[in-house]
């Protein structure tokens, strides 16, 4: 089985094409799932408990439960209840409700590490709730769930190939049918795979260069 070079070069512009849709359904997908889990932890941190067990139930379901058959459930079933998607629309919602329940936890956790005291400092000079958040508690959480959450980024990226299951043509797809037509197994999945490999890469080195960046306004705990 010999590797084909030109192959590779004559399906660039289809590359190129799932290339943009991989990128857009990560970073939006990424986007609105930190945005849905920031709202859910802030709602289960200071919501009433009739809106906190419900939030805490449905974060345990979808953590509990396989991205693959959460995709299932909802583009195929969806139309069962009135919710009939395209694929695209539907991956991103998909990836989006399922990162959000994992952001929801490490928003949780960030809010929790920051020490008590300087909430407690920012009650006493009489800053509101909304104030505390917005000053005190957002900051801090920032540096605290960085890592984590750069982690988590790059976990979606790869749940990306997942999305191909419902014909979302992004990478996963759009290389795997070029290699079942054109007999090249070998050249396609090792183009998925350095597509991956580099995607990983830049997520995970614009990370550290956050971290980097960031770590001058990390909060001194003594």
């Amino acid at each position: 089985m010999n590797f084909d070079t030109n192959l590779i070069l004559s399906i660039m512009p289809e590359l190129a094409r799932a290339f943009g849709v991989t990128m857009l359904t990560w970073v939006a997908g990424v986007i609105g799932a930190a945005l849905l889990g920031f709202l859910v932890a802030v709602a289960r941190r200071y919501g009433s408990r009739w809106l906190g067990y419900p939030l805490r139930l449905c974060v345990e379901v979808i953590r509990g439960t396989p991205f693959l058959i959460q995709l299932f459930l909802l583009y195929y079933g969806g139309p069962f209840i009135g919710l009939s998607l395209e694929p695209i629309p539907a991956g991103l919602l998909g990836l989006t409700v399922y990162g959000a329940a994992y952001f929801s936890e490490i928003f949780r956790a960030g809010f929790e590490a920051v020490p008590p005291g300087h909430v407690e400092a920012a009650e006493c000079v009489g800053l509101n709730r909304r104030q505390i958040i917005q000053r005190i508690l957002i900051p801090e959480m920032t540096m605290l769930v960085l890592p984590a959450s750069v982690n988590m980024a790059i976990i979606l990226l790869k749940e990306t190939a997942v999305l191909s299951i419902i014909t979302v043509p992004e990478l996963t797809l759009v290389i795997s049918a070029i290699g079942s037509q054109q007999y090249a197994f070998v050249e396609s999945l090792f183009l998925l795979a350095l597509f991956y490999w580099g995607l990983v890469e830049l997520a995970g080195r614009l990370g550290r260069y956050m971290e980097a960046r960031f770590s001058k306004y990390r909060f001194v705990t003594a």
